[in-house]
């Protein structure tokens, strides 16, 4: 296949570090047979070649002439006039020239796509016999033989001509330039929408000014610096590189030694999606005021999108054709049952993991495939084959667990003989022991028992609940554990049942505070709901329940939505025995309601 061509790496390149260029050791470590050492540079040969003057006419216009003049040394593929028109030299410096000033010379697409794709740094000599990976000047990887490179063919008489700054190798046509999958989006008009997407902030390939993930980074060890004035380095030549801060989440997707298949979304689909998607990212009107970066309308954007892609990335390097007639794991699936648990709470889930992806139904099935450098897009054309289910990706189980420090975010406070205001409960985190029957049945084999300082009053503890989205089904449950879970011995005291009420709290469209009281009263000895007292017990506290606005991705000291959790055992209830106000709460659970 056409992208395997980049496995050949770095040997190459730290190979040609150390030669210098036409001594003998040169001459010696390549075996190529050069055609006589030429005075002058590499440019002086093109210029002075009116076959090569189109091929001329762009390195002098995209500023190359004085690269290809200069003593670094160069090995250079130069197409001639025969293959490669005057008209079409023009239309690359017209483009060039237009991409001038809106992004710097090194990301300009005729720089990368043509220019930097006809050299490479260092020699290259080629051989009788040989065949062998070399690496562009635009870092892609080209395959270099005795006889051509790539798809191009050298002319006889014109191979292997060393001038004093490297060798020219004159070619019957230009190089073709193969793009990776974060190029290829922006030379496919059906990709548009992800691609104004993954390129927010490019002003030739995106409407939005603003930056979201692909950003200039500046590279101050690739910079010319010019002294120091008021402590700070100034620099005469800033040197800047485009990065997007999503290939950390999605993958390396720009990167030519990486290998990845992306299932991506044409602009039907996609519109379909956002439509859908936008509801579940509702943020609150006056949201902005928890922001740093951003405001309501970005993360409404970026996340609704975010949902949209991540996923759809899959690394080959676990993904063989093998594993592949099984599931898919994509970049964003947790690969180990550990990672679940911390990243989703349970090591039952299997977020971003899909199963027959290659069959009827499967997320890679009735895809139109294209050929990158790094990989392959495969493009879905018809939302009806959009096979990524919500319920797989970012609509997820909710599990707060109550040992998290994180997790709770108030408990009842009252006043101590010195009129200190205290919290009137204590907590303890139990581990549950190995050789427990309720080893696996608690999540985390731990939970938290929250008993009551003052032994009169009923006590509340508020858990912050976040990455919750609006108008999104919610059953809502307290998961709560017996006392036999934390001591075999336990006393019949100590397993006494307990009474629970529960409210929701959380923020209107406007902002406002609201709580709803979606339980009043539950016992957790109630048989009729299948609660036991010796049992680890999942209370629904609400079924099918939407919240308007979401807090996903704000992560706030005090979330917007809690849940409280209150005992409502009267004291004549306590006295008798019959219930605890101790409270054994393992986590709380909030899982997409299913029809």
């Amino acid at each position: 296949m056409r992208y395997n061509i980049y496995r050949k790496v770095l040997g190459l390149a730290v190979a040609a570090l150390t030669f210098v260029a036409c001594s003998d050791t040169w001459d010696e470590h390549y075996e190529g047979t050069i055609s006589g050492a030429h005075e002058g540079s590499i440019w002086q040969a093109i210029k002075n070649n009116g076959n090569l003057s189109n091929f001329a006419s762009v390195m002098e216009a995209t500023g190359y002439d004085k690269s290809l003049a200069s003593s670094q040394v160069f090995t250079v593929f130069a197409p001639t006039n025969d293959q490669f028109s005057a008209a079409e030299a023009k239309a690359l410096i017209d483009e060039f020239n237009r991409q001038k000033g809106k992004v710097s010379d090194e990301d300009n697409s005729v720089v990368k796509e043509f220019v930097q794709n006809h050299i490479a740094l260092y020699n290259y000599s080629v051989a009788d016999t040989y065949n062998d990976t070399i690496v562009l000047m635009n870092g892609k990887y080209a395959n270099l033989r005795n006889d051509g490179i790539g798809e191009s063919s050298f002319l006889p008489g014109n191979v292997n001509q060393l001038y004093n700054n490297g060798l020219l190798f004159v070619i019957d046509k230009k190089i073709e330039y193969f793009p990776n999958i974060f190029e290829y989006f922006r030379m496919d008009s059906d990709l548009d929408s992800i691609r104004n997407f993954l390129y927010s902030g490019d002003l030739l390939n995106s409407d939005r000014s603003t930056p979201l993930f692909y950003k200039k980074t500046f590279l101050p060890e690739r910079s010319v610096a010019g002294g120091i004035e008021n402590g700070r380095t100034v620099y005469l030549d800033s040197v800047f590189r485009q990065e997007n801060s999503l290939f950390g989440r999605l993958g390396r997707l720009s990167t030519e030694d990486s290998l990845y298949w992306m299932v991506a979304p044409s602009n039907a689909v996609w519109k379909q999606l956002v439509e859908e998607y936008a509801q579940y990212f509702n943020y609150e009107d006056n949201v902005d005021r928890l922001l740093t970066v951003g405001n309501r309308d970005s993360l409404t954007y970026s996340n609704t999108r975010l949902a949209i892609v991540n996923g759809t990335v899959f690394s080959r390097s676990y993904n063989p054709d093998e594993a592949l007639q099984d599931s898919a794991l994509s970049t964003a699936a947790a690969l180990s049952y550990s990672n679940r648990r911390w990243m989703w709470g349970s090591d039952t889930l299997s977020y971003y993991q899909y199963y027959n992806p290659l069959e009827p139904g499967g997320v890679m099935y009735n895809t139109e495939d294209h050929e990158c450098s790094n990989g392959k897009v495969m493009k879905v054309m018809d939302p009806a084959d959009w096979n990524f289910d919500k319920s797989q990706t970012f609509c997820q189980q909710i599990v707060v667990e109550a040992e998290d420090r994180s997790s709770i975010q108030d408990m009842t406070k009252t006043l101590d003989a010195r009129k200190d205001t205290i919290y009137s409960l204590t907590t303890e985190n139990i581990n549950v022991n190995s050789d427990s029957k309720y080893y696996g049945k608690v999540s985390g084999n731990t939970f938290v028992e929250f008993s009551p300082v003052v032994a009169t009053i009923n006590n509340t503890v508020t858990f912050n609940i976040e990455n919750v989205l609006s108008n999104m089904g919610y059953d809502i449950y307290v998961v709560t554990a017996p006392a036999l879970a934390a001591d075999s011995n336990a006393t019949d005291v100590q397993r006494l049942p307990t009474i629970l009420r529960a409210t929701l709290n959380y923020h209107t469209q406007d902002g406002k505070l609201k709580s709803d009281r979606v339980l009043s009263s539950v016992k957790t000895d109630d048989a009729s709901k299948g609660y036991y007292p010796d049992s680890v017990n999942y209370v629904k506290l609400a079924e099918n329940y939407k919240f308007p606005v979401s807090n996903y991705g704000l992560y706030e000291e005090k979330s917007q939505i809690s849940l409280s959790i209150e005992t409502q055992v009267t004291n004549s209830q306590q006295r008798n025995k019959l219930y605890t106000r101790t409270m054994r709460i393992d986590c709380i659970i909030l899982k997409p309601h299913e029809e």
